[in-house]
């Protein structure tokens, strides 16, 4: 792990359900000068969740293939297009955006077939945290659970 997500001697000062009440603990200290280069904000007891978000067809796929080319091609056709005469730039971004847009058919359909109906489906994959730990090095532990038990009914 880098060096910068590490604490030399890490202690928790509390453990929070939501990452917006574990953010506003931290700008609580930072609001009373707390050194929060010293504190971590560490998601706890992760889990995968995927999003199912709809069903796959040879059209779904040929359809975001080709739009995807489509985008990539806009993309290296603005390029391109710097570097050829001026009348030529309409044509040179045209041609980019269609074969763009026929190539990404092509490698979308490659790959759908490729599953051979296995996932007929499209997803949105995350891995979330259920809780959120503050940690803060052991030389501060006293003053930050000072401060936050000051503020525990009336600001978090």
């Amino acid at each position: 792990m880098a060096k910068i997500f590490q604490l030399e001697y890490p202690q928790s000062l509390g453990v929070f359900d939501e990452y917006a009440d574990a953010q506003r603990a931290v700008d609580l200290l930072a609001d009373h000068d707390f050194p929060v280069n010293e504190v971590l904000i560490v998601g706890t007891d992760l889990k995968q969740v995927e999003r199912v978000t709809g069903r796959l067809s040879w059209g779904t796929v040929l359809l975001s293939g080709a739009a995807g080319g489509a985008w990539m091609g806009l993309l290296v056709g603005l390029l391109l297009g710097l570097f050829v005469p001026r009348g030529d730039w309409l044509s040179m971004v045209v041609a980019a955006v269609g074969f763009g847009a026929v190539w990404g058919a092509v490698f979308s359909a490659v790959r759908y077939a490729a599953t051979k109906g296995e996932r007929d489906f499209a997803s949105i994959k995350a891995v979330l945290p259920s809780r959120y730990e503050v940690l803060v090095e052991h030389k501060h532990l006293a003053r930050g659970q000072e401060l936050l038990s000051g503020s525990r009914s009336t600001e978090l």
